[in-house]
Protein backbone atom coordinates (compact mmCIF):
# COMPACT_ATOMS: atom_id res chain seq x y z
CA UNK A 1 0.00 0.00 0.00
CA UNK A 2 1.39 3.85 -0.86
CA UNK A 3 1.20 5.75 1.88
CA UNK A 4 0.47 9.20 0.92
CA UNK A 5 1.66 12.42 3.06
CA UNK A 6 -1.11 14.45 3.95
CA UNK A 7 -0.84 18.32 3.37
CA UNK A 8 -1.29 19.07 7.10
CA UNK A 9 1.58 16.47 8.22
CA UNK A 10 5.51 17.70 8.40
CA UNK A 11 8.41 16.43 7.01
CA UNK A 12 9.03 12.67 7.39
CA UNK A 13 12.26 11.34 9.23
CA UNK A 14 13.22 10.10 5.76
CA UNK A 15 12.91 13.57 4.52
CA UNK A 16 14.54 15.56 7.76
CA UNK A 17 17.74 13.60 7.29
CA UNK A 18 18.19 13.14 3.36
CA UNK A 19 21.19 14.54 1.89
CA UNK A 20 19.47 17.96 1.01
CA UNK A 21 17.91 19.02 3.61
CA UNK A 22 20.73 17.68 6.36
CA UNK A 23 23.16 20.24 4.13
CA UNK A 24 20.62 23.22 5.07
CA UNK A 25 20.45 22.14 8.68
CA UNK A 26 23.99 21.81 8.89
CA UNK A 27 24.43 24.96 7.44
CA UNK A 28 21.75 27.02 9.40
CA UNK A 29 23.47 25.47 12.70
CA UNK A 30 26.71 26.73 11.98
CA UNK A 31 25.22 29.82 11.00
CA UNK A 32 23.38 30.37 14.12
CA UNK A 33 26.36 29.06 16.25
CA UNK A 34 28.36 31.56 14.15
CA UNK A 35 26.08 34.91 15.15
CA UNK A 36 25.92 33.61 18.75
CA UNK A 37 29.74 33.66 18.60
CA UNK A 38 29.62 37.36 17.28
CA UNK A 39 27.22 38.70 19.89
CA UNK A 40 29.37 36.81 22.56
CA UNK A 41 32.33 38.71 21.59
CA UNK A 42 30.59 41.73 20.80
CA UNK A 43 29.53 42.07 23.95
CA UNK A 44 32.85 40.41 25.59
CA UNK A 45 34.44 44.13 23.98
CA UNK A 46 31.50 46.80 25.06
CA UNK A 47 32.51 45.22 28.49
CA UNK A 48 36.33 45.65 28.35
CA UNK A 49 36.15 48.77 26.92
CA UNK A 50 34.35 49.93 29.67
CA UNK A 51 36.67 48.69 31.83
CA UNK A 52 39.25 50.54 30.29
CA UNK A 53 37.43 54.06 30.38
CA UNK A 54 38.62 56.51 33.15
CA UNK A 55 36.52 55.55 36.22
CA UNK A 56 35.26 58.58 38.49
CA UNK A 57 37.60 60.08 41.62
CA UNK A 58 40.80 58.35 39.59
CA UNK A 59 44.02 59.47 39.63
CA UNK A 60 46.61 60.05 36.34
CA UNK A 61 49.72 57.67 36.86
CA UNK A 62 51.84 59.29 34.05
CA UNK A 63 54.64 57.52 32.69
CA UNK A 64 56.95 57.61 28.98
CA UNK A 65 53.76 55.44 27.59
CA UNK A 66 51.06 58.01 28.72
CA UNK A 67 48.61 58.45 31.39
CA UNK A 68 47.70 55.45 33.03
CA UNK A 69 44.15 55.79 35.36
CA UNK A 70 44.23 54.25 39.08
CA UNK A 71 41.81 54.65 41.19
CA UNK A 72 41.38 56.56 44.65
CA UNK A 73 39.94 53.99 46.26
CA UNK A 74 42.11 51.48 45.55
CA UNK A 75 45.60 53.39 46.96
CA UNK A 76 46.55 52.84 50.31
CA UNK A 77 48.12 56.34 50.97
CA UNK A 78 49.34 55.64 53.99
CA UNK A 79 52.20 54.17 52.50
CA UNK A 80 53.02 56.96 50.70
CA UNK A 81 54.70 60.50 51.92
CA UNK A 82 55.75 63.98 50.71
CA UNK A 83 59.43 64.16 52.44
CA UNK A 84 61.10 67.68 53.13
CA UNK A 85 64.66 68.01 54.68
CA UNK A 86 65.31 71.22 56.71
CA UNK A 87 68.88 72.08 57.33
CA UNK A 88 68.62 75.13 58.85
CA UNK A 89 66.41 78.35 60.11
CA UNK A 90 66.79 79.51 56.63
CA UNK A 91 64.91 76.44 55.01
CA UNK A 92 62.20 76.07 57.61
CA UNK A 93 60.38 78.61 56.27
CA UNK A 94 60.03 77.65 53.02
CA UNK A 95 59.26 74.02 53.84
CA UNK A 96 56.46 75.29 55.80
CA UNK A 97 55.49 77.26 53.20
CA UNK A 98 55.73 74.01 50.45
CA UNK A 99 53.72 72.13 53.30
CA UNK A 100 51.03 74.70 53.43
CA UNK A 101 50.81 74.33 49.39
CA UNK A 102 50.40 70.63 49.43
CA UNK A 103 47.88 71.29 52.46
CA UNK A 104 46.09 73.41 50.22
CA UNK A 105 45.93 70.86 47.04
CA UNK A 106 44.58 68.57 49.38
CA UNK A 107 47.21 66.23 48.52
CA UNK A 108 46.25 62.08 50.69
CA UNK A 109 50.20 61.44 51.35
CA UNK A 110 51.58 61.68 54.69
CA UNK A 111 54.13 64.43 55.05
CA UNK A 112 57.33 64.28 56.84
CA UNK A 113 59.49 67.11 57.56
CA UNK A 114 63.47 65.80 58.89
CA UNK A 115 64.53 68.52 60.76
CA UNK A 116 67.68 69.02 62.94
CA UNK A 117 68.43 67.44 66.25
CA UNK A 118 67.81 69.96 68.86
CA UNK A 119 66.15 72.85 66.62
CA UNK A 120 63.05 71.72 68.75
CA UNK A 121 64.32 72.38 71.84
CA UNK A 122 62.09 74.49 74.12
CA UNK A 123 64.55 75.19 77.00
CA UNK A 124 66.84 76.39 74.50
CA UNK A 125 64.00 78.47 72.78
CA UNK A 126 62.67 80.04 75.64
CA UNK A 127 66.27 81.74 76.67
CA UNK A 128 66.61 82.80 72.82
CA UNK A 129 63.31 85.14 73.11
CA UNK A 130 61.04 85.43 70.67
CA UNK A 131 62.83 87.24 67.83
CA UNK A 132 62.52 86.77 64.00
CA UNK A 133 64.61 83.67 62.75
CA UNK A 134 65.61 83.08 66.49
CA UNK A 135 65.45 79.59 68.25
CA UNK A 136 61.77 80.58 69.52
CA UNK A 137 60.49 81.59 65.73
CA UNK A 138 61.68 77.84 64.55
CA UNK A 139 59.57 76.35 67.44
CA UNK A 140 56.53 78.20 66.37
CA UNK A 141 57.36 77.63 62.57
CA UNK A 142 57.67 73.55 63.24
CA UNK A 143 54.56 73.76 65.45
CA UNK A 144 52.48 75.56 62.67
CA UNK A 145 53.88 72.42 60.21
CA UNK A 146 52.46 69.95 62.72
CA UNK A 147 49.44 71.61 63.72
CA UNK A 148 48.04 73.75 60.44
CA UNK A 149 49.51 71.67 57.86
CA UNK A 150 49.22 67.79 59.49
CA UNK A 151 53.29 67.36 59.25
CA UNK A 152 54.89 64.65 60.88
CA UNK A 153 58.00 66.13 62.35
CA UNK A 154 61.25 63.32 62.28
CA UNK A 155 64.80 64.57 64.08
CA UNK A 156 67.52 63.71 61.94
CA UNK A 157 71.57 64.11 62.37
CA UNK A 158 72.17 66.44 59.73
CA UNK A 159 74.55 65.23 57.01
CA UNK A 160 77.59 67.45 56.20
CA UNK A 161 80.59 66.63 54.12
CA UNK A 162 83.50 69.09 53.36
CA UNK A 163 82.52 69.81 49.74
CA UNK A 164 84.62 72.59 47.38
CA UNK A 165 81.25 74.57 47.53
CA UNK A 166 79.49 75.01 51.17
CA UNK A 167 76.27 75.80 49.65
CA UNK A 168 75.25 72.38 48.93
CA UNK A 169 77.70 70.25 51.68
CA UNK A 170 74.56 69.69 53.64
CA UNK A 171 72.32 68.40 50.62
CA UNK A 172 73.25 65.24 51.45
CA UNK A 173 70.41 65.05 54.28
CA UNK A 174 68.05 64.48 50.98
CA UNK A 175 69.48 61.24 50.66
CA UNK A 176 67.57 60.12 54.23
CA UNK A 177 64.96 59.18 52.04
CA UNK A 178 66.26 56.00 50.81
CA UNK A 179 66.10 55.05 55.01
CA UNK A 180 62.39 55.82 55.31
CA UNK A 181 61.56 52.56 55.18
CA UNK A 182 58.04 52.81 57.06
CA UNK A 183 56.99 53.91 53.62
CA UNK A 184 56.57 51.89 50.61
CA UNK A 185 57.57 55.05 48.41
CA UNK A 186 58.84 58.62 49.64
CA UNK A 187 58.48 61.96 47.28
CA UNK A 188 60.80 64.28 48.19
CA UNK A 189 60.63 68.24 47.08
CA UNK A 190 63.23 70.69 47.20
CA UNK A 191 61.86 73.43 49.28
CA UNK A 192 63.37 76.39 47.07
CA UNK A 193 59.94 75.64 44.99
CA UNK A 194 56.91 76.53 44.50
CA UNK A 195 53.58 73.72 44.54
CA UNK A 196 51.18 75.03 41.19
CA UNK A 197 49.40 71.82 41.40
CA UNK A 198 48.31 68.27 43.35
CA UNK A 199 51.30 65.80 42.83
CA UNK A 200 49.71 63.17 44.12
CA UNK A 201 49.39 60.83 40.75
CA UNK A 202 53.66 60.72 40.68
CA UNK A 203 52.95 58.02 43.63
CA UNK A 204 51.47 55.42 41.26
CA UNK A 205 53.81 55.40 38.82
CA UNK A 206 54.91 52.08 38.39
CA UNK A 207 57.64 50.16 40.32
CA UNK A 208 60.66 51.71 40.09
CA UNK A 209 63.53 51.68 42.83
CA UNK A 210 64.07 55.55 42.12
CA UNK A 211 62.52 58.60 39.65
CA UNK A 212 63.73 61.13 38.62
CA UNK A 213 63.54 64.05 36.11
CA UNK A 214 65.93 65.07 33.27
CA UNK A 215 67.99 67.81 33.97
CA UNK A 216 67.12 69.28 30.43
CA UNK A 217 68.45 72.99 30.86
CA UNK A 218 72.20 70.85 30.94
CA UNK A 219 71.89 69.46 27.73
CA UNK A 220 73.30 68.59 25.06
CA UNK A 221 76.51 69.47 27.38
CA UNK A 222 75.83 67.37 30.39
CA UNK A 223 73.08 64.35 30.25
CA UNK A 224 72.28 64.19 33.88
CA UNK A 225 69.09 63.59 35.92
CA UNK A 226 67.84 66.59 38.64
CA UNK A 227 67.56 65.52 42.21
CA UNK A 228 65.00 68.83 43.35
CA UNK A 229 61.99 66.03 42.98
CA UNK A 230 63.34 62.27 43.90
CA UNK A 231 60.59 59.71 44.39
CA UNK A 232 62.30 56.71 46.02
CA UNK A 233 61.32 53.24 47.02
CA UNK A 234 62.92 53.02 50.80
CA UNK A 235 64.47 50.05 51.47
CA UNK A 236 67.78 48.94 53.91
CA UNK A 237 69.79 47.72 50.41
CA UNK A 238 69.24 51.07 48.63
CA UNK A 239 70.13 53.17 51.80
CA UNK A 240 73.50 51.36 52.20
CA UNK A 241 74.47 51.67 48.26
CA UNK A 242 73.78 55.48 48.78
CA UNK A 243 75.42 55.57 51.92
CA UNK A 244 78.98 53.85 50.09
CA UNK A 245 78.56 56.21 46.94
CA UNK A 246 78.66 59.34 49.72
CA UNK A 247 81.52 57.64 51.34
CA UNK A 248 83.08 57.49 48.32
CA UNK A 249 82.06 60.77 46.52
CA UNK A 250 84.79 63.42 45.21
CA UNK A 251 84.51 67.02 47.35
CA UNK A 252 82.62 68.12 44.08
CA UNK A 253 80.02 65.72 44.14
CA UNK A 254 76.59 66.44 45.63
CA UNK A 255 73.70 64.67 45.56
CA UNK A 256 72.60 65.09 42.72
CA UNK A 257 75.99 63.67 41.04
CA UNK A 258 75.46 60.58 43.26
CA UNK A 259 72.10 59.95 42.01
CA UNK A 260 73.62 59.88 38.41
CA UNK A 261 76.47 57.89 39.31
CA UNK A 262 74.01 55.17 40.84
CA UNK A 263 70.91 55.43 38.33
CA UNK A 264 71.46 57.43 35.78
CA UNK A 265 70.85 54.71 33.51
CA UNK A 266 68.49 52.90 35.31
CA UNK A 267 65.78 55.26 37.08
CA UNK A 268 62.76 56.31 35.63
CA UNK A 269 62.37 59.22 34.06
CA UNK A 270 59.41 61.59 35.19
CA UNK A 271 58.46 64.01 32.91
CA UNK A 272 60.06 67.52 33.50
CA UNK A 273 57.44 69.30 31.69
CA UNK A 274 54.73 69.97 34.25
CA UNK A 275 57.07 68.63 37.01
CA UNK A 276 60.37 70.32 37.01
CA UNK A 277 59.67 74.08 35.57
CA UNK A 278 63.10 76.20 36.40
CA UNK A 279 62.31 79.94 37.14
CA UNK A 280 65.08 81.03 34.38
CA UNK A 281 63.22 79.07 31.46
CA UNK A 282 61.26 82.19 31.20
CA UNK A 283 64.21 83.62 30.82
CA UNK A 284 66.08 82.29 27.81
CA UNK A 285 66.24 83.63 24.92
CA UNK A 286 64.36 82.49 21.40
CA UNK A 287 65.77 79.36 20.10
CA UNK A 288 66.49 78.27 24.16
CA UNK A 289 63.25 76.59 25.00
CA UNK A 290 63.28 73.84 22.96
CA UNK A 291 65.69 72.17 25.26
CA UNK A 292 62.09 72.10 27.97
CA UNK A 293 59.61 71.58 25.25
CA UNK A 294 61.44 68.70 23.82
CA UNK A 295 61.29 70.00 20.18
CA UNK A 296 62.14 72.86 18.06
CA UNK A 297 59.00 72.79 16.33
CA UNK A 298 56.67 73.62 18.98
CA UNK A 299 56.35 77.71 19.33
CA UNK A 300 56.87 78.56 22.40
CA UNK A 301 53.74 79.43 24.55
CA UNK A 302 55.18 80.86 27.93
CA UNK A 303 51.29 81.70 29.53
CA UNK A 304 50.29 77.66 28.62
CA UNK A 305 53.64 76.63 29.74
CA UNK A 306 53.24 78.32 33.34
CA UNK A 307 49.12 76.87 33.29
CA UNK A 308 50.39 73.05 32.86
CA UNK A 309 53.22 73.29 35.26
CA UNK A 310 52.61 71.64 38.55
CA UNK A 311 56.01 72.10 40.35
CA UNK A 312 57.96 74.98 39.55
CA UNK A 313 61.83 75.71 40.98
CA UNK A 314 63.96 78.72 41.76
CA UNK A 315 67.28 78.57 39.51
CA UNK A 316 67.90 82.27 38.55
CA UNK A 317 71.83 82.06 38.96
CA UNK A 318 72.89 84.81 39.60
CA UNK A 319 69.86 85.90 40.96
CA UNK A 320 70.37 84.85 44.57
CA UNK A 321 67.36 82.60 45.91
CA UNK A 322 64.10 84.86 46.78
CA UNK A 323 64.69 84.81 50.58
CA UNK A 324 68.11 85.80 50.88
CA UNK A 325 67.08 89.55 48.84
CA UNK A 326 68.89 90.61 45.76
CA UNK A 327 69.97 94.30 44.67
CA UNK A 328 67.68 95.87 42.16
CA UNK A 329 69.35 96.73 39.62
CA UNK A 330 70.46 92.95 39.32
CA UNK A 331 66.80 91.74 39.36
CA UNK A 332 65.94 94.07 36.43
CA UNK A 333 69.09 93.60 34.76
CA UNK A 334 68.46 89.25 34.89
CA UNK A 335 64.26 89.86 34.57
CA UNK A 336 62.86 88.51 31.44
CA UNK A 337 63.63 90.88 28.16
CA UNK A 338 59.92 92.44 26.48
CA UNK A 339 59.82 90.51 23.18
CA UNK A 340 58.67 92.06 19.83
CA UNK A 341 55.76 89.59 18.73
CA UNK A 342 54.28 90.73 14.87
CA UNK A 343 55.65 93.88 15.29
CA UNK A 344 53.67 94.52 19.04
CA UNK A 345 55.62 94.28 22.24
CA UNK A 346 54.79 91.31 23.78
CA UNK A 347 56.24 91.22 28.35
CA UNK A 348 54.47 88.15 28.83
CA UNK A 349 57.57 86.39 30.31
CA UNK A 350 59.05 89.31 32.18
CA UNK A 351 55.03 89.60 34.14
CA UNK A 352 54.98 86.14 34.84
CA UNK A 353 58.57 85.99 36.03
CA UNK A 354 57.49 89.15 38.56
CA UNK A 355 54.37 87.73 39.35
CA UNK A 356 56.20 84.24 40.81
CA UNK A 357 58.35 85.99 42.98
CA UNK A 358 55.96 88.56 44.02
CA UNK A 359 53.59 85.96 45.15
CA UNK A 360 56.72 84.16 46.55
CA UNK A 361 57.20 86.85 48.82
CA UNK A 362 53.80 87.52 50.26
CA UNK A 363 52.79 84.55 50.98
CA UNK A 364 56.26 83.86 52.96
CA UNK A 365 55.45 86.68 55.14
CA UNK A 366 52.10 85.52 55.68
CA UNK A 367 53.03 81.76 56.37
CA UNK A 368 56.47 82.93 58.68
CA UNK A 369 56.56 86.64 59.25
CA UNK A 370 59.27 87.79 56.81
CA UNK A 371 59.91 87.77 53.73
CA UNK A 372 63.44 87.95 53.79
CA UNK A 373 65.36 86.02 56.06
CA UNK A 374 66.65 88.32 58.71
CA UNK A 375 70.15 87.18 58.63
CA UNK A 376 70.06 87.89 55.18
CA UNK A 377 67.83 91.10 55.02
Amino acid sequence: MIVTKSPTMGPSISDLFSPRRARVWVAFTLTCALLLFLARQRGAATEWNARQQPPPNSVAAPDEQGPKEVREDEVDWSKFAYLQYVTNSHYLCNSVMLFGQLHQHGSKADRVMMYPEGMFNLEVSEAAGRGKGGKRHDIELLNKARDDFNVKLVPVSVQHRATADSTWAESFTKLLAFNQTQYSRVLSLDSDAVLLGSVDELFTLPPSPVAMPRAYWLYPEEKKLASHILLVEPSAEEFERVLDATNKGGEDEYDMEILNTLYQDSAMVIPHRRYALLTQVFRWEDGEHAKYLGSDREEWDPIEVFNEAKYLHFSDWPLPKPWLGAAEDLRQRLEPKCRDKDGVESCVERDIWNGIYRDFHERRQRVCGYSIDPQEG
